[in-house]
């Protein structure tokens, strides 16, 4: 398989990998390790994910930081003036990986303005005067906010899975050194136990996870997907899904796990090929794609089983 190199909304491990720079591990194996490629989930029974039922970013956060022998502080909550106080002490130390925030309230970023229930890391450097220095991995380096701004996207009061406001992660230390490919293999007990129904918070009512959600999904296609998720898998559900599942396919691969990388591959050739009838309105052959895709979670549950035994 060829690996695909480019932009894409990487943001929480694009973010990780500014702030261990340069000791970061390739942007794959961070992904990777997050648990991120190994399911899929329909949060409510109506929102879908290509991400295992139960996971958001700040689970894979905590779960890659430790996986690749590292540790941080992570801090949340307080007002907004004890929340600045400890950015800016923060910064001083060194650069702090902030978020969630709300991506709709990046005022830099163009159409932006509104919530839009869109979660988002950045990297931010400094807080000089009324102003915060940052870089945004959805493509912006060194972009500024006005420190006011910047506080009504961090509160990220639209974020669903987030109970607080104000998160962010500093004072990195490397404990242990972990190599990028053991890093991996000690991520595939969790992935193992991620398609088999791990779920590590609490879910709304009518959640699904792995073949059930993908399932699922395909039956609300056929019924008449609602317009705001058809733009949620085009702008963005699509486009990280297949990329994780392609990056895992070749870390699994750099393993010598054959098997596990080629379901993994055969996924990523699955969910990419969701992308055209998505945008076109071609629902019978997105349909099709989605029921191709469902069995392949419990092959790859199985695949892996097998590999790390």
């Amino acid at each position: 398989m060829i690996p695909y190199v480019g932009s894409g909304p990487y943001c929480y491990t694009s973010s990780l990998s500014m702030t261990l720079s340069p000791d970061a591990p390739p942007l794959p194996v961070i992904e990777t390790v997050t648990g991120s490629p190994f399911g899929a989930q329909l949060v409510a029974g109506v929102t879908p994910f290509f991400d295992p039922c139960g996971w958001n970013p700040e689970v894979g956060l905590d779960a890659a930081i430790e996986l690749l022998g590292w540790r941080c502080a992570r801090h949340d909550g307080g007002t907004p003036e004890q929340a600045v106080d400890r950015l800016r002490a923060a910064c001083a130390r060194g650069p702090v990986l902030v978020g969630p925030v709300e991506m709709g309230l990046l005022l830099y970023q163009p159409g932006s303005g509104k919530a839009v229930d869109a979660d988002h890391y950045v990297v931010v450097l400094a807080v000089e005067d009324d102003t915060v220095l940052l870089h945004d991995p959805e493509g912006y380096p060194f972009a500024t906010l006005p420190l006011p701004a910047f506080l009504a996207a961090w509160r990220a009061e639209s974020i669903s899975y987030l109970s607080t406001s104000f998160v962010m992660r500093t004072d990195f230390t490397r404990e242990r050194e972990v190599s990028p490919d053991e890093a991996v293999r000690l991520c595939l007990p969790r992935a193992v136990e991620w398609l088999a129904g791990r779920r590590d918070r609490e879910m709304p009512p009518g959640s699904l996870g792995g073949a059930a959600a993908v399932e699922r999904l395909a039956a609300q296609v056929v019924e008449g997907l609602a317009p705001e998720i058809r733009t949620q898998l085009e702008v963005f559900g699509v486009r990280v899904g297949v990329r994780r599942l392609g990056d895992a396919a070749s870390c699994l691969a750099a393993l010598g796990l054959t098997g596990p990388a080629a379901i993994l591959t055969e996924q990523a050739r699955i969910v990419g090929g969701l992308q055209y009838p998505l945008v076109v309105g071609d629902d019978q052959a997105l349909a099709a794609g989605l029921r191709r895709l469902a069995p392949t979670y419990e092959r790859l549950r199985e695949a892996l089983t097998v590999a790390i035994t």
